[in-house]
């Protein structure tokens, strides 16, 4: 953890500041430590450079297991192309220039896909993760100056209002309890004038099978889910084969990227959440007007997609 976190935190419980005791650094960071709050001295720990709010990663353990077990797959820094960058272009609308110098909130970091971008365009990116999966962001990316990783449950966040000038959730409401009230919990740190851009799955017809399919899926133990995800390797070929290969799509949707380990991962990250939930963009466009947003955007999608998605984005009023 840097030091210059410690100021935009506070304590989830009470919200007051944060004195650090029992120090132990690393390479100028603090990998060990003790956030005592000052007003009702509760405590946090630093473990391995970062911040823990949460003693559990409780409905989310099937992203632990699969952004430490894929951990590099999405890395754009890692595979020597730029797909999570013109994925994050097409899903907020944002450009280079509207993350230089500011601090962005990614809610819901993962292994760092988009905090990588965020953090290469120029902005200061505080991620956050209710799961295990802030040990791969910060394998990835955690040593950077202007990235910060924080294990912290959405609906209890440690940073004061107006913290953040800008917000994204790609991917990740949807797979809380309550995405409206996941929506809702983080809005009162975004700054006046600030926008917050999300990804959220929509309705579409191959759900009709996959929601059967996770009925199952998600009551298996998550190594045997893993290795069954794997289907989704040679599926890529029959999926090709005219009239065949599309109704074995509709009948068993996988993933279809051309990277193996693609599909195999964006497969198991279907099927493995406990949670999924999908919405319309008018439902989600009336959530940032009642949270007091204008400009509200809706992206459409550069190319098809076996999923109906919302992407939208609003400047807070």
């Amino acid at each position: 953890m840097k030091e210059k976190l410690i100021e935009m935190l506070v304590c989830p419980s009470c919200s007051g500041a944060f004195i650090v005791e029992q120090v132990r650094y690393e390479h100028g960071d603090i990998k060990e430590g003790l956030l005592v709050c000052t007003s009702c001295n509760k405590s946090y720990k630093v473990l391995e450079f970062i911040p823990r709010f949460v003693d559990t990663d409780t409905y989310v353990d099937s992203f632990s297991f699969e952004w430490n077990k894929f951990y590099d797959v999405q890395m754009d820094i890692l595979n020597d192309n730029d797909e999570s960058e013109r994925t994050f272009l097409w899903k907020t609308g944002w450009k280079p220039e509207d993350m230089q110098g500011k601090l962005v909130l990614d809610v819901g970091v993962g292994a760092g896909r988009f905090a990588d971008v965020v953090s290469r365009w120029g902005g200061e990116v505080v991620g956050i993760d209710l799961s295990y999966a802030v040990h791969a962001a910060y394998k990835n990316i955690g040593r950077r100056d202007n990235v910060h990783i924080v294990q912290a449950d959405i609906f209890n966040l440690p940073f004061r209002p107006e913290t953040f000038d800008h917000m994204y959730s790609i991917g990740v409401l949807h797979h809380t309890p309550d995405t409206r009230k996941a929506f809702h919990a983080v809005v009162p740190l975004l700054k006046k004038g600030g926008e917050f851009a999300v990804f959220l799955y929509g309705h579409g017809h191959y759900h009709a099978f996959s929601d059967r399919w996770r009925r199952i899926t998600t009551k298996l133990p998550i190594t045997f889910l893993y290795y069954l995800s794997s289907i989704a390797v040679p599926l890529y070929y029959v999926h090709k084969i005219p009239f065949i290969g599309r109704a074995a799509q509709f009948l068993l949707p996988t993933a279809n990227w051309p990277d193996r380990r693609w599909r195999w991962l964006d497969t198991f990250d279907w099927y493995a959440p406990k949670y999924q939930w999908k919405h319309t963009w008018p439902e989600v466009f009336q959530w940032y007007k009642d949270e007091g947003f204008g400009d509200i955007e809706l992206y459409q999608l550069e190319k098809e997609s076996s999923l109906s998605q919302v992407c939208m984005r609003g400047r807070k009023m």
